[in-house]
């Protein structure tokens, strides 16, 4: 076995790791979720209460988010050093995921972080004291329905973008140009002031 076969097969298994932990995350924040909004209305009683559990919603999404863009970004790297021109699983993938994209599931539960995101802010909307407090709560909830339509959005361009970035970097490593480590070059300016 080469360092190259050594390489692919643990990072196939890397993907296959985080796909598993982003499964695991998203039922462990609805759980999380749904104690603390129902902890934080037993205990506090007025509409800001409601920010402890978006901060758990959010956190969680962020956490999926993550874990998607780094495991698309794996498969790329996958796809572009080690099946070259080769029709191998990642560029089968690829390529189902942009010509049937709408038959693809939702990878990032875009749709269920908006629907508990719009059930968070509730009981904010029920029970407000004054305006100025819903209008703050208001647009906290939609900033955050904004990061993910965001996110869905980066998501969609992400495996071509990324494609094309291995690409560059696998030619500029052919040609022998190379990625230079800027950190000689700061070394020596350093020195040569002294």
């Amino acid at each position: 076995m080469t360092k190259k076969d050594d390489e692919f097969k643990a990072l196939r298994a890397t993907i296959q790791q985080r796909g598993t932990a982003r499964m695991v995350v998203v039922p462990v924040v609805f759980v999380g979720w749904a104690a603390t909004a129902v902890a934080t209305a037993a205990v506090i009683t007025v509409a800001v209460s409601t920010l402890v559990p978006l901060l758990i919603l959010v956190a969680g999404f962020e956490s999926v988010f993550a874990l998607h863009v780094n495991v698309e970004r794996i498969g790329r790297y996958l796809q572009v050093f080690h099946e070259g021109e080769d029709a191998g699983w990642e560029t089968v993938a690829s390529r189902f995921g942009q010509r049937f994209a709408a038959a693809a599931p939702d990878p990032l539960f875009g749709r269920l972080f908006v629907l508990a995101t719009s059930v968070n802010f509730l009981p904010a909307a029920l029970g407000w004291e004054n305006v100025p407090e819903l209008v703050v709560l208001a647009a906290l909830h939609l900033l955050f329905i904004n990061r993910i339509r965001l996110a869905r959005a980066f998501v969609v361009t992400q495996r071509e973008t990324d494609v094309e970035r291995f690409v560059a970097l696998r030619q500029d490593i052919q040609s022998g140009s190379g990625i230079r480590d800027p950190e000689p070059d700061v070394r020596e300016s350093a020195s040569e002031s002294d």
